[in-house]
């Protein structure tokens, strides 16, 4: 027997060898989900972790010590003992005091000095040498310029806050000065050394430290995890809840924090949504490999046909017929699946090479074993069934040439793929898109459901159209519709090639629109091309220095959050530095409105702010306040002056404000009352302020009173005045405060100064800059006015568009602001390629091409089993008087026929699917940071069509190589 079937492999080797192809692109698809999956998790974990803060990579264990002295070597036993429970974090030591002793002045300022292990390899030294021995110390760049030192200069040291016995001053020299090279570098672990306003550290050795021994320092060591920490999640979750355990019970005085479980928690979420999301592109074309292989076992297998019957005729039982049938196909298949695990793994290897450089080859894993004997068991599984019919029938039926229909199974068949398919879709709208169950499996189900609908659909659209052609005398288009209408293969091929099209149609669609929503992500979530965060600052500082760095509006824009509704931007400099994006609308067109002409703010010209003013209506006993809020028209100084409790009758009040020296603007003047009792009533006239008109009330807007004006001025009047202050300012801004809307358009919002404060919205867009679908945008200076504060602006930013010159962030400083951070839309939007959602659609990607391959090969097997049959049939015409030519064309036209009308279907069958579908897929692992975006629906113009043309282009040449061969049998 193994010699036969030895023998039948060699007669038959090109059916052998098709056959073990199949099979190894199956097993080889399903090994190559696990495999892949590791990767993605190798790369999940890599770029979260480099992107993380210091503070989420680090676990920080601290003590202040007390009156005694320090403990340094006893605190660093202790957490060598409490963090050797979680193996492989990096620690550095450090030790913090406060000093004095190189601030001048009499008030004692207080310096930062900090011991930290190996600070040298991280700092730049701009000057001098690192600290080497005792008695040395480096300052910050910044601060030697301010305290006039250099190296080589003296100072002494002592350490601050000590009564009770304190120890000499340690005398030091500057032995270098330095400067930072990289702030956010995770060896900081977050500590706010270079925190911009504050003071940096005076760096020290070892030996300094013990010398100035303090009695109040703070002791830290700070743990920083690696990346291969994050592998086993919930065993470092477990190590970290046992480490807060441990120094609870040995070591209470300890202080443990860290920002590791949020990191944890950020790449557990990726690792899940690559798990689900690549085996929805590796199902489809594992099912694409059985239906190939199912067919062509099922053709090949009716070639044999004849040696079957012979075997039946010899009246062989039933399992030697079952051996002599099935022992060909399981000796192709079975070596097929072998070769497919390992070509499996070398084909993840090389797309992890090419997309994943530096993850290297993943593990061939238990689960990975498992995969392939589960999709090698499916194969024979598959290839048994194709065979159940040609080894159960009778003698009769297998000696005969024409193939009965499959009766009621294929019905069954689709009503049972169409409610597998319809409950999966149904899933995945009632758990709003959740992909678990049989919600992985929807876009597969729906896939092969639609397909065999196409295919059901060819044999009457054939006839009809055969019906059509010789009614019009087409005598080759007739023959090759008629055949594709009667002939059962049609209709089975038209089912793997709408299925392989719609399959790479539906993986190039969600590759599509992931990139469109990362691209969107990236740019929307962004603002514009390049942001630049600041130290904080005034709102009409961050205006004027922006203003100053960029006197022409053409590169910058000063850019504030307002508190829960979006952004205030200085919206003439709008058009010209963000991305006209679709999802904006005419928001360009608007920036205008947004700054609409308004009234002169009122200005104090120079130190003097003086107010003439008559108070009444003052009761005995109440005591009711007056307030001037100030803005500096010349730097970042805001202040409110305090002229004091009111009595009735006339009143002049004056101070003198040095930030006033180059203007000030008026903010806003205050009625309040103070101390505790009843509700008071006040009216205060002012007759004089500076050049304000005060004879036209609409000059003015109040809020907690009433605002007339008279012969005698400008009239504020309060009744029953308890908590909140009343509020006078000039209406030097438009009220209410016009912006443009994502989403629904809000009656009020928090101003910048908290309070609510009414708007009217302009007109409401699909998107807007940094707020997404959902938020606004108002006028930054005009939202400053109609503050009462002229306060600090929230999460200060500028933001500058591709035209901004290399040396923008030194006029930025030279402006006057202190640069903390930068990003771009380019870095967003790499981070976002390198999440599992992004990694993931390269395999489906990959999938959809080698469904299109499949499908090719699919038709050289089914045209090579159908060659015999169809070249007889054409024989016989040929016989009857038809001529070459006719019988030429129909021979070459069938195939490309189908695939052209597959194409189509397949066609209209992805973009069904993906509508179906497709908005489940996820297309990032983590939103952190990204405002609610408007999400492209549909593939773009480009992408689907010339994948499309590419697909259905390589089945057409192999369909029409193929119809040429059978054209030559049929005329030869």
């Amino acid at each position: 027997m193994i010699e036969l079937i030895l023998h039948m492999l060699r007669t038959r080797r090109g059916q052998a060898v098709a056959l073990g192809l199949l099979s190894l692109l199956a097993v080889g698809a399903a090994v190559a989900v696990p495999a892949y999956v590791r990767a993605v998790d190798l790369q999940v974990i890599r770029g979260e972790v480099a992107g993380a803060a210091a503070a989420e990579r680090t676990l920080t264990v601290s003590t202040q010590t007390g009156p005694g002295g320090s403990d340094p070597a006893g605190f660093e036993a202790l957490t060598a003992v409490l963090l050797d429970d979680v193996p492989g974090l990096t620690t550095v030591y450090s030790v913090e005091l406060a000093a004095t002793g190189l601030e001048p002045g009499t008030d004692r300022t207080t310096s930062w000095v900090v011991f930290r292990q190996d600070v040298c390899a991280h700092l730049d030294l701009v000057a001098g040498r690192c600290v080497i021995g005792s008695g040395e110390i480096v300052l910050s760049e910044r601060d030697a310029d301010r305290l006039g030192l250099s190296t080589g200069d003296d100072a002494v040291l002592a350490e601050a806050g000590v009564i009770n016995d304190p120890k000499p001053p340690v005398p030091v020299m500057v032995v270098g000065i330095y400067s930072v090279r990289a702030p956010g570098e995770t060896y900081w672990a977050g500590h706010g050394y270079f925190a911009p306003g504050a003071g940096e550290p005076v760096f020290t050795g070892a030996a300094t430290m013990e010398r100035l021994d303090p009695q109040f320092a703070t002791l830290t060591v700070d743990a920083v995890a690696p990346p291969a920490a994050f592998d086993r999640l919930d065993d470092l979750r477990a190590r970290l809840d046992g480490l807060q355990a441990q120094a609870a019970e040995t070591a209470p005085t300890l202080k443990i924090q860290t920002g590791i479980p949020a990191l944890a928690d950020r790449v557990e979420h990726g690792r899940a949504v690559a798990r689900q999301t690549v085996p929805i592109g590796a199902v489809p074309l594992i099912l694409l490999a059985y239906l190939t292989l199912y067919l062509a076992v099922d053709y090949g297998t009716e070639g044999r046909r004849r040696e079957l019957a012979v075997v039946a005729l010899r009246g062989a039982r039933w399992w030697h017929r079952l051996v002599f049938g099935f022992a060909e196909p399981l000796a192709a298949i079975t070596a097929g699946a072998v070769a497919g695990g390992v070509a499996g793994h070398l084909a993840v290897g090389a797309l992890v090479a090419w997309r994943l450089p530096g993850i290297g080859t993943p593990g061939f894993g238990t689960d990975t074993l498992l995969y392939a004997v589960a999709a090698a068991a499916g194969a024979l599984l598959v290839a048994l069934l194709a065979q159940r019919r040609h080894l159960v029938s009778p003698v009769t039926e297998l000696l005969r040439r024409i193939r009965p229909r499959g009766g009621t199974a294929g019905v069954v068949v689709f009503v049972v793929l169409a409610a597998l398919a319809a409950t999966a879709v149904v899933q995945l709208f009632v758990t709003d898109g959740q992909l678990a169950g049989v919600g992985l499996l929807a876009p597969a189900l729906a896939i092969g459901a639609l397909a065999y609908a196409c295919s059901w659909l060819l044999a009457p659209a054939a006839r009809a159209a055969g019906r059509a052609a010789l009614r019009r005398g087409r005598l080759d288009l007739a023959l090759a519709a008629l055949q594709l209408g009667r002939r059962p293969a049609a209709q089975r091929m038209m089912l793997l090639l709408v299925a392989a099209v719609a399959v790479l149609g539906y993986a190039v669609s969600a590759a599509d629109v992931a990139r469109q929503d990362r691209e969107l992500a990236a740019r929307i979530g962004t603002g514009a091309p390049r942001v630049v965060s600041v130290a904080p600052v005034s709102r009409h500082e961050l205006l004027r220095a922006v203003r100053a760095a960029d006197p022409s509006g053409r590169f910058a824009m000063a850019v504030a959050e307002l508190p829960g509704a979006g952004w205030a931007v200085d919206s003439s400099r709008l058009p010209a530095v963000v991305d006209r994006l679709p999802s904006y609308g005419g928001v360009f067109g608007l920036a205008d409105l947004l700054h609409p002409p308004a009234h002169a703010p009122v200005v104090f010209p120079s130190r003097e702010v003086s107010l003439d003013a008559v108070v009444a209506g003052i009761d005995s006993g109440e005591r009711v306040r007056l307030r001037v809020v100030l803005a500096s028209l010349s730097g970042p100084d805001t202040t409110t002056l305090d002229f004091g409790l009111l009595d009735n009758g006339p009143r002049t009040f004056v101070e003198r404000e040095r930030m006033c020296d180059g203007g000030c603007r008026l903010a806003a003047i205050s009625l309040s009352r103070d101390g505790t009792g009843g509700a008071a009533d006040a009216s205060i006239t002012l007759r004089s302020l500076s050049s304000a008109d005060l004879f036209d009330a609409s000059h003015w807007r109040v809020s907690g009173g009433s605002v007339t004006a008279t012969g005698d001025g400008l009239t504020l009047s309060v009744t029953g005045l308890v908590d909140s202050p009343a509020w006078l300012q000039p209406s030097d801004a438009p009220y209410p405060l016009p912006v443009v809307t994502a989403g629904a358009a809000p009656a009020e919002v928090p101003g910048l100064d908290e309070r609510e404060l009414p708007v009217r919205a302009l007109a409401r867009f699909a998107a807007l800059p940094r707020v997404g679908t959902a938020g606004l945008l108002a006028d930054l200076e005009y939202a400053d006015r109609l503050a009462v504060d002229a306060g600090l602006a929230r999460s200060p930013e500028v933001w500058l568009n591709a035209a901004a010159p290399p040396d923008v962030l030194e006029r930025l400083a030279a402006a006057g602001l202190s640069v903390t951070g930068e990003r771009t839309a380019g870095s967003v939007r790499d981070r976002l390629d390198q999440q599992g959602p992004a990694l993931s659609l390269w395999f489906h990607l990959c999938a959809g091409f080698l469904a299109v391959v499949l499908a090719a090969g699919g038709i050289g097997l089914i045209a090579a089993v159908d060659r015999g049959d169809r070249s007889a049939d054409r024989a016989a015409l040929r016989v009857q008087g038809l001529g070459r030519d006719t019988v030429r064309r129909a021979a070459l036209w069938t195939y490309p026929a189908l695939v052209v009308a597959s194409g189509v279907c397949g066609l209209v069958v992805s973009l069904v699917v993906w509508r179906l579908t497709g908005w489940a897929l996820p297309a990032f692992g983590s939103t952190t940071g990204l405002p609610p975006l408007p999400s492209p629906h549909w593939p773009s113009t480009a992408a689907l069509p010339v994948s499309w043309l590419f697909g259905v282009a390589l089945l057409l040449a192999v369909a029409l190589r193929t119809g040429s061969f059978r054209a030559d049998d049929a005329v030869g």
